[in-house]
């Protein structure tokens, strides 16, 4: 499922015009990525947790020259699903 056909999915699910869903799943998403910008986590329980996890930085080898590279520390988004959803996936 793509943006555009969750938004439709949103509208028809809540009543809301298309524009209206997508302006709401626009400010959803701006909320989690401004609140992960800021190192804390985005909870919804039964969902699951958005957070950001840290990577330390650590050599690395170039497997063409074996050449050890040094790889920086680094931030990813991580998203951690609840119990509930675990158990609707695998039913």
């Amino acid at each position: 499922m793509n943006k555009g056909e969750f938004t439709r999915a949103l509208a028809e699910k809540t009543g809301l015009t298309i524009k209206d869903s997508t302006a709401a799943l626009e400010a959803t998403l701006d909320i989690i990525q401004e609140t992960l910008q800021k190192g804390e986590p985005v909870s919804f329980v039964g969902f699951g947790v958005f957070e950001v996890k840290r990577r330390a930085a650590r050599i690395g080898r170039n497997p063409r020259t074996k050449e050890a590279v040094e790889i920086a520390a680094s931030k990813a988004p991580a998203f951690k699903p609840g119990k509930p959803l675990k158990e609707a996936i695998n039913g």
